[in-house]
């Protein structure tokens, strides 16, 4: 939750009025930022407390609210059963260039990903998992919590609230765990501190890796130290999470670099004019089913822009294969056009963790005024490696086409993320880079 409690009034001012609350609820400690952008929005505010882990929770300063029919009731009573098109969730998703889109997730959006995703990965109650990942956002709350109560299986909440390396294969342990799901990020980092410090790990059915490419050499390395299948995945907000996976072993092969097929939903790769390409042939991703959000909230525009012919339009470019399995190539905006040639960042980032001594990289597009564009890129060094940027070079020089090799590399002990772990370029880039009128 550190991502909420860093949030400026200001900010909780603009999400509050984007999803028009009418009720804020904390924990009894509250929330100054918070309960101070409530109180100038003529907000109510409530503070939640459990006095008993098996028994209610109890809210505190929570008046007497009316019902549709002018009853009064003191918050508590069930106001009506649920219909399937009721929002049951209010995301916002990540903003690149202007604020943030609200997206209302509804009830069928919620139970048909829950669907999709107990199907694909077979979760029945026989298994259990650690969550690492934020339950404010969809990865962590869809795939590793309702996912998993609604199969019967047990969830383990880190005791301290989040991730921690130290004590990741500790708690798998405790709760035997049969699967885990995290960002590649993540993956590394426990690739890392085991492969330094070695630990017992419990016998997993899989690994799962979603909301952001994860390199094939990253992949295999992590097959080869804990003896999984590892799955990746490719998910968004918008489809209440999952898309596409690769399979089981049981039910397909696992191709690295690719994030698998559909999974309960149309997919499709269109052209500009909305025709689809042939199998092998770039294009961008487009989805429907019912987990796709059949829009955002009070923005026109963006729902113009994102739902055209038919199809949920994702902003990635892709291919698709004959067996329907997808492979990103990059986000329309971050594709670098160097001199009028379309360079991939995902596929200099795949060669970048495929280095020797490389523990995470990032690749990005800088402005030149000869190319209009260049690349740079950020990595950072496995413990007791010492990287050079002319190292870094001439591997780059004899894996990548000359047009793909980056002109920069910042080595470096972090890279900027957000609250969920994912890796930006646009905020790498801003972080390494000063723009040209700094």
């Amino acid at each position: 939750m550190d991502a909420l409690i860093a949030y400026t009034q200001e900010e909780f001012e603009f999400y509050l009025s984007d999803l028009e609350a009418r009720l804020l609820l904390t924990n009894a400690e509250g929330n100054a930022a918070a309960k101070a952008a409530a109180a100038k929005l003529g907000l109510v505010h409530a503070a939640a407390t459990l006095h008993d882990a098996a028994g209610p929770v109890h809210l505190a300063s929570l008046p007497a609210l009316a019902n549709e029919n002018g009853t009064k009731t003191n918050g508590s009573q069930h106001g009506g059963d649920n219909d399937p098109s009721d929002v049951a969730l209010f995301l916002p998703t990540s903003g690149t260039t202007s604020r943030p889109k609200g997206d209302p997730l509804t009830q069928r959006n919620l139970a048909a990903s829950v669907r999709n995703i107990r199907s694909v990965y077979r979760l029945t109650e026989s298994d259990a998992t650690v969550v690492v990942l934020p339950l404010f956002h969809v990865h962590g709350l869809l795939c590793a919590l309702l996912s998993s109560l609604a199969s019967g299986a047990s969830v383990s909440l880190p005791a301290a609230g989040r991730f921690s390396a130290s004590t990741f294969w500790a708690n798998m342990r405790a709760s035997g765990a049969t699967w885990y799901t995290a960002v590649p990020t993540i993956h590394q980092i426990i690739l890392d501190r085991h492969t330094l410090r070695p630990e017992e790990y419990p016998a997993l059915r899989f690994v799962r890796s979603c909301s952001a490419s994860l390199a094939p050499a990253i992949l295999e390395r992590l097959e080869a130290a804990f003896g999984a299948p590892v799955l990746e995945a490719y998910a968004m907000t918008e489809a209440s999470h999952l898309m596409t996976s690769n399979p089981l072993p049981e039910d397909g092969a696992r191709k690295p670099g690719s994030v698998g097929r559909a999974v309960g939903q149309e997919l499709a790769v269109l052209d500009e004019e909305g025709a689809r390409v042939a199998a092998g042939c770039p294009g961008e991703v487009c989805v429907r089913g019912d987990n796709v959000t059949a829009g955002y909230k009070g923005n026109p525009e963006a729902n113009e822009a994102a739902f055209r012919f038919g199809w949920f339009h994702t902003g990635d470019i892709g291919v698709v294969d004959e067996e329907g399995y997808v492979r990103l190539v990059g986000r329309i905006k971050e594709l670098i056009n160097r001199g009028g040639e379309k360079i991939s960042p995902i596929e200099v980032d795949a060669v970048l963790l495929g280095a020797p001594g490389v523990a995470q990289a990032v690749s990005f597009g800088v402005p030149d005024d000869k190319y209009g564009e260049e690349i740079n890129c950020a990595v950072i060094p496995r413990d007791g490696s010492a990287l050079r940027e002319d190292e870094m070079l001439a591997y780059c020089r004899r894996n990548l086409a000359s047009f793909k090799v980056p002109k920069k590399v910042f080595i470096t002990d972090d890279l900027p993320k957000t609250a969920t772990g994912k890796i930006q370029r646009r905020i790498v880039a801003q972080h390494f880079v000063q723009p040209a009128s700094a």
